[in-house]
């Protein structure tokens, strides 16, 4: 067993850093990369190494920053918090060019941040996209505690309130850090679902199945990421909206059981705050609730097997 597992890290780790040519006219096709389940399934081995400490750290030597200076070919995006504690490279046991990585405080989707992660998706051919939150995150500490924030931390945080609305809302029962850990799996959803507001591209890509889209929270103490998979509402989220200017649809997932009826989409986001994200969309037949941790994805099969 434990010979089958060196010779599966070692073709893993092999695939992860043969480079993608750019394909230049005369060149010759460009080799193919990972597809999005095998992207997927390196990012779960990195992390395995990681939590515990048995990290290989590929693609950091000279002779890899010499490849790269000629171009990068990552395999997948992260969108995760400023956080000092959430170093993306690190706790997936990756290396120079393997991971496109977009770090803001409470790792929200808004102008920048969606740009950057179309720039990665459509341009650098990156199949995996991964929108990260983290334990004890202090953005979404700040929210849920309505503490007063200054300068131009408000209008970053703003696309926090939706979630911790929700979470306030819909599990009026839970306080302190499980209201915290309940907002940071919400803000997570909130994340993608503006992702997918927002970009028609982003869209166009998952729908073509160049490009898979997944979220997950980072513990800090254990360094183990847990998956929560694809948006349970995703179908949805992939019909354009009527609006382009109405960020927040808030469609986070229900988080005990399948919700009743849909309800109407929240306002938009220059108007005046919502009471809280849209409650409880009726939900896809291949939702799953959200606290429900998704199983390892094989590059072959579905990643909730």
């Amino acid at each position: 067993m434990l010979q089958m597992r060196t010779v599966a890290v070692t073709t893993i780790l092999a695939l992860a850093s043969t480079p993608t040519p750019a394909g230049q006219p005369g060149q010759g096709v460009a080799a193919p990369g990972p597809t999005p389940d095998q992207a997927w399934l390196m990012l779960r081995e990195g992390n395995a190494r990681f939590a515990s400490g048995n990290v290989v750290n590929p693609n950091t030597d000279a002779a890899r920053r010499q490849e790269v200076a000629e171009g990068q070919h990552p395999f997948a995006i992260i969108l995760t918090c400023a956080d000092s504690r959430v170093p993306a490279e690190r706790l997936f046991d990756r290396g120079i060019g393997d991971l496109f990585v977009i770090r803001v405080a409470g790792n929200v989707s808004d102008t920048d941040e969606i740009g950057t992660i179309e720039y990665g998706a459509g341009h650098l051919n990156a199949p995996l996209a991964v929108v990260m939150g983290h334990s004890a995150c202090g953005a979404v500490k700040a929210v849920a505690s309505g503490a007063e924030v200054h300068g131009s931390i408000p209008g970053l945080v703003d696309n926090i309130i939706p979630a911790v609305e929700w979470v306030k809302k819909n599990r009026p029962g839970l306080a302190g850090e499980e209201l915290i850990n309940a907002a940071i799996e919400a803000n997570v959803w909130q994340s993608i679902d503006d992702l997918f507001t927002r970009s028609e591209e982003v869209r166009g890509l998952v729908e073509a199945n160049k490009l898979k889209v997944v979220g997950a929270v980072y513990d800090l103490a254990s360094g183990k990421v847990r998956w929560l998979g694809e948006h349970p509402y995703q179908d949805r989220l992939l019909v354009a909206p009527t609006e382009m200017d109405k960020p927040h649809t808030a469609n986070v997932p229900e988080p005990e059981a399948p919700a009743a009826k849909p309800t109407t989409p929240a306002p938009a986001k220059q108007a005046q705050k919502p009471e809280s994200p849209t409650a409880t969309p009726s939900a896809p037949a291949h939702a799953t609730p959200s606290h429900k941790t998704a199983d390892a994805p094989t590059p072959s099969g579905d990643p909730h097997r």
